[in-house]
C-alpha cells in the first residue's frame, strides 16, 4: 500500500518555516531563469516581427547585415529599374536606397547614454512598411536635416520628442515627427533622408536597397537575375527572412540564461536536498513506525520524493508568479549584431511558465534523490530507537 498525501501535505504544514524557506529559494531560480528567457524571447520577437515578407533587401555579397554592406550609388538604379520591380500609378519604382549609421545619444534619465541607429531611406521607404504609421507630427522633408524617431526612441532618448533638436558632428537634426514600430526593430531607429545622411556622415555608398515585387510570380526571376548580375554583385532575400537571421542578437541572453539556469539550479537543488536530509534526521522514529506498519522500502523512497516533488513545486509557482509582473515591460539593451541599443518587450508565455515549472521539478527530484534512499535504507529497530 502507498503512503497517503495527506502525510506528505501534513509534514509540509507541520515544518512551514523550513517549506517556506526552501520553497522561496526555488522560487528565486524559477523567478530568474524565467525572466532571463522572457529577455531572449522578446528580443527575438522583435526581430521575428519585422519587414514585410513582399519585400525583398538588397545587400552587396557576402554582407550580413545592413551595417557592414556597402552598394555603389552607380548600382542603384540597375537595383531599382530591374525588370519584375514593383512600380506605383506615376511608374516611379518601389524601392529605397538606404543606410543606417550609428549615432550616440544621451538617455532621457541621465543615466548615460547609448548608440542609436539613425536610417537613411529613400522617398519610398515609408511605402515599403505600410505597418508603420506616424502618430505625431508629420514624415520628414529633404534637404532640411529633419527626422522622425520611434515612440520608443521618443520615451527613451533626450532631445527626441516632436519640436525638439539633436546633433551629431557638426549637424542639427531637427525632430518633426514620430512614428510606431509596432514592437518590431523600427522601434530602436530613427528615420532621416538617405542622401543627407550620405552627405552628412561622408558615405559615397548606400548600405541596402529595399524593394517590393511587382507580384509573387515575379520575386524567383527578380532574385535571380539580379543576383546572377555580375556588374553589381549581390545578395537578395526575403525583408521578412533578413530579420529572422538578425536573431543572433538573442543568443548571448540565451546562453547567459542557460548557463545561469545550470549553476543556479545546482544550489537550489543542494538547498531541497537539505531540507530533505534535514526532514529525514527529524523524522526518524516516524520513518521506523511506517515501517512496522507494513509500508515497504520503495514506498518510504516514494513518499520522500513526492514530498520533494511538492516542495519544488510550490516554489516553481511561487517563482513563476514572481516573474509575471515584468510581461510586457519595454526596455533596450546593445545588440551584438549592430551595436546599438535594441527596444523590446520581456515576453512572458505559457509555454516559458511551464519549462519554469518542468525546471523547478526537476531541482525537487535531484533534491531527493539522495535523501530519500536514506530514508528508505533506515533499519527499522535503529530507526525506532532514535530519540
Amino acid at each position: 500500500m502507498a503512503v497517503p498525501i495527506k502525510y506528505n501535505l501534513r509534514n509540509l504544514r507541520v515544518r512551514w518555516r523550513l517549506t517556506l524557506a526552501t520553497a522561496l529559494g526555488i522560487a528565486l531560480v524559477v523567478a530568474v531563469f524565467v525572466m532571463v528567457r522572457a529577455l531572449a524571447m522578446g528580443m527575438k520577437s522583435t526581430y521575428v516581427s519585422t519587414g514585410d515578407p513582399r519585400n525583398l533587401l538588397v545587400l552587396r555579397k557576402g554582407s550580413t547585415a545592413e551595417s557592414s554592406s556597402q552598394i555603389m550609388r552607380a548600382d542603384v538604379p540597375r537595383i531599382r529599374y530591374a525588370p519584375g520591380v514593383a512600380r506605383d500609378e506615376n511608374g516611379t519604382p518601389i524601392a529605397s536606397a538606404e543606410i543606417i549609421v550609428l549615432i550616440f545619444l544621451e538617455r532621457i534619465d541621465h543615466s548615460g547614454g547609448a548608440n542609436v541607429l539613425l536610417r537613411g531611406m529613400g522617398p519610398m521607404g515609408l511605402s515599403l512598411r505600410p505597418t508603420i504609421k506616424i502618430v505625431e507630427g508629420r514624415m520628414f522633408q529633404t534637404g532640411l536635416h529633419e527626422c522622425i524617431v520611434s515612440r520608443r526612441i521618443s520615451s527613451r532618448f533626450a532631445s527626441c520628442k516632436v519640436g525638439d533638436s539633436f546633433q551629431t558632428g557638426r549637424t542639427t537634426w531637427h525632430v518633426v515627427g514620430m512614428f510606431d514600430g509596432q514592437k518590431t526593430a523600427y522601434d530602436s531607429e530613427i528615420w532621416i533622408d538617405a542622401d543627407e545622411a550620405r552627405d552628412t556622415f561622408h558615405r559615397n555608398f548606400y548600405g541596402s536597397v529595399l524593394l517590393r515585387p511587382a507580384d509573387a510570380a515575379a520575386t524567383k526571376p527578380l532574385i535571380a537575375q539580379l543576383e546572377s548580375d555580375k556588374n553589381i554583385q549581390v545578395r537578395v532575400l526575403p525583408e521578412s527572412e533578413y530579420y529572422q537571421e538578425q536573431t543572433k542578437s538573442a543568443d548571448a541572453p540565451r546562453y547567459f540564461a542557460n548557463v545561469l539556469a545550470v549553476i543556479m539550479s545546482i544550489g537550489a537543488a543542494f538547498s531541497a536536498m537539505n531540507t530533505m536530509y534535514a526532514t529525514v534526521g527529524a523524522r526518524t522514529r516516524e520513518i521506523g513506525t511506517l515501517r512496522v506498519l507494513g509500508f515497504r522500502r520503495r514506498e518510504i523512497y516514494a513518499t520522500f520524493m513526492i514530498e520533494s516533488v511538492l516542495l519544488s513545486f510550490i516554489g516553481g509557482a511561487i517563482g513563476c508568479l514572481l516573474s509575471l509582473p515584468l510581461n510586457g515591460y519595454a526596455t533596450g539593451t546593445m545588440s551584438a549584431v549592430a551595436f546599438t541599443e535594441i527596444a523590446f518587450e520581456f515576453r512572458i508565455t505559457p509555454e516559458l511558465l511551464a519549462q519554469g515549472m518542468i525546471f523547478a521539478l526537476v531541482m525537487g527530484v535531484l533534491g531527493g534523490l539522495l535523501p530519500a534512499r536514506v530514508a528508505a535504507r533506515k533499519p527499522v529497530l535503529d530507526a525506532l530507537r532514535a530519540a
